[in-house]
């Protein structure tokens, strides 16, 4: 037989999901908006969170 073949398992595995509910509006802005600046939609979470924490301190 031959070996395992693949991708190899994560350390962190990104198996949850999240789901969230937005206006068309919403969505078109957000979708254009990570276009023109080269984001990725979790990118744009991500740097949202840490904006967050980062006005609480």
């Amino acid at each position: 037989m031959s070996p395992r073949t693949g991708r190899p398992k994560s350390d962190n595995p990104m198996n949850d999901r999240l789901y969230i509910r937005v206006t068309k509006e919403e969505k078109e802005e957000i979708n254009r908006f990570s276009k023109e600046n080269g984001y990725t939609l979790l990118e744009l979470i991500r740097i949202g969170i840490e904006k967050v924490k980062g006005a609480k301190k």
